[in-house]
């Protein structure tokens, strides 16, 4: 009986092992164990960093998975409009719209879709608005108004004021209009927009070639440090707890490795939860300043990490706002209703075309249902949602955004460009 039990287990071992099915036994065979992923120097890429540094990766058997730093967000659409195998990335830590925008052939190589899927949501919170410090005593803050007058008297003069975003279908471009358009400026006419890579943010502001900016974090908290600027607020101020950064793959690639693409997601899934506890919080410090990955000062990202919000203008909103979340609050679920919102602005700012169901283009996209299944595998059945919408959205000026009528909520603002009509002031 007892050699019979042996045998068994042997030939067991052996089937495994020529299936080559380590950490994904109940998945079945992985079709690779390689893929290029992108990243940019953010605090939000943490969950692909962690999860190369902590062996999340190795442990679902994708040992040969390259988390490779991008230059800037144009060069992650480059990359992922070649793949990997044309010398690109095969997924990215990537802007929310980014994965719609070249679905849709919006700003790719001769408007070509380049269909992507949304695995994760990767955090919620934590970009900033930073302003130069000689704006620093007209009590800028959530509120934009204090700029206007500012703003239109530099327009006027030919000199009109330049403000900084980091894509143009991007969150940080979304962010900044939001808020500008809440406080009677009109982004499009009365200030000058310009695309800075999220690094580069801080020395341009040194040489004094832009007013303020929209970007995520080490970067605002790296101009405080510098005494070169301040924050005039969080992003999290305009919207609680928003979605932020996403882990995208182009379609293609999943497709062609289900398997695969799941182990990548486990992996990222418990890089997310490790994140967010916060023993961890000071390690992840020290792992995300490193030279090979954002490459500045732990001081430049440890207080914002921890939660701590010293914005350099006497104000200490430490407490008072949601710091960045990696796994708590649903932060890496997908939600579809999200995704609506980010497809409503591309359309509130030129960029998205008339005709477009909102419903099919986020269910092509959103892969919620991947999710979902990845996290009953690695036993988080709990983090769940109950619904793939987080429901109606109130931002802090009391806009509410329903996931269920996406144009109503366009038709209620003022300020917007949608299909070629410029409405300025509620003036077409």
């Amino acid at each position: 009986m007892r050699r019979r039990i042996e045998y068994v287990a042997l030939l067991i071992g052996i089937l495994a092992y020529s299936l080559d099915i380590s950490g994904v036994f109940a998945e079945g065979k992985l079709e690779t164990t390689k893929a290029k992923i992108g990243y940019i120097a953010l605090m939000d890429s943490a969950p692909l960093v962690i999860a190369a540094e902590k062996g999340f990766f190795k442990k679902y058997g994708m040992n040969d998975v390259e988390v490779v730093k991008q230059a800037s967000w144009g060069t992650t659409r480059d990359n992922l409009e070649l793949g990997s195998e044309n010398g690109g990335i095969d997924g990215a830590h990537i802007l929310t719209p980014m994965p719609y925008a070249l679905t849709l052939g919006i700003n790719t190589k001769g408007n070509k879709p380049v269909p992507m899927y949304i695995l994760a949501r990767l955090n919620l919170n934590n970009q900033g608005i930073s302003a130069a410090m000689k704006y620093k005593d007209i009590g800028l803050s959530i509120d934009s108004s204090p700029l206007k007058a500012i703003a239109l008297r530099a327009k006027t003069d030919g000199k009109p004021l330049t403000v900084a975003m980091t894509f143009p279908t991007g969150t940080h471009n979304y962010w900044l209009r939001y808020w500008l358009a809440a406080g009677g400026i009109d982004p499009d006419l009365d200030v000058t927009t310009i695309v800075v890579p999220p690094p580069q943010m801080v020395a341009n502001m040194k040489v004094e070639t832009m007013d303020a900016f929209c970007v995520g974090e080490p970067w605002n908290q790296q101009l405080l440090n510098q005494k070169i600027g301040y924050t005039a607020l969080m992003t999290q101020e305009i919207w609680k707890d928003h979605p932020e950064k996403s882990f995208s793959m182009r379609k293609d690639w999943v497709d062609k490795n289900p398997n695969s693409a799941k182990a990548i997601l486990k992996a990222i899934m418990e890089a997310q939860m490790w994140a967010e506890k916060n023993e961890n919080v000071k390690e992840m410090a020290k792992i995300l300043s490193q030279k090979n990955w954002i490459n500045v000062p732990e001081s430049d990202i440890l207080p914002r990490l921890k939660g701590e919000f010293i914005y350099g203008d006497g104000r200490d909103m430490s407490n008072k706002i949601p710091k960045m979340k990696y796994w708590s609050s649903n932060a890496g679920f997908p939600y579809k209703s999200h995704d609506k919102w980010f497809l409503a602005e591309t359309r509130r700012w030129g960029f998205l075309p008339n005709g477009v169901d909102y419903d099919k283009v986020v269910n092509q996209v959103n892969r919620a249902d991947i999710w979902k299944e990845c996290a009953l595998a690695i036993g988080q059945k709990k983090a769940i949602p109950k619904s793939d919408s987080r429901g109606i959205e109130t931002f802090f000026d009391g806009v509410k955004f329903d996931p269920n009528d996406p144009e109503g909520y366009l038709s209620k603002l003022t300020i917007k460009n949608i299909d070629g009509k410029k409405t300025s002031h509620g003036k077409k």
